[in-house]
């Protein structure tokens, strides 16, 4: 295991250095931020974005309701390659949402890795409404 006085000399050495300083500080607040308040994380998913064929990794901040229907939607944090700090937000209807079994930590990775960081299988088209399992 990696003593802890390693990781602080190499925490200090990255915030030293101006392109990883910027990644690594945004990166850790961003992980320090869903660590503390899990409860408001609710599932790593799919959306489709910017096509129906195409699909966006995102985070599940919130699941809200349509005033006027009553419709069930996502708010979808959709970070961005390979900065997790920058991203998009979306509502999205919890139809077309596509959960998958990440952790927040694996789907993270995937971003930060600019997907070279990946499972072997994903479900990438939605089965019987699996959205229902948020």
């Amino acid at each position: 295991m990696i003593g802890h006085q390693f990781l602080v000399g190499l925490e200090l050495l990255l915030e030293r250095v101006p392109v990883f300083k910027a990644i690594y500080g945004s990166t850790k607040r961003l992980l320090t931020t869903f660590q503390e308040r899990p409860e408001q994380i609710h599932r790593v998913v799919l959306i489709n974005f910017p096509s129906s064929e195409m699909k966006s990794v995102g985070f599940v901040t919130q699941v809200i309701r349509d005033a006027d229907t009553g419709e069930e939607l996502a708010v979808v944090y959709m970070p961005t390659a390979p900065n997790p700090t920058s991203g998009y937000m979306e509502i999205v209807p919890m139809a077309n949402v596509i959960p998958t079994d990440w952790t927040v930590e694996e789907g993270m990775q995937f971003v930060i890795s600019c997907g070279t960081n990946i499972r072997e299988n994903l479900r990438y088209r939605a089965g019987s409404n699996p959205a229902r399992e948020l």
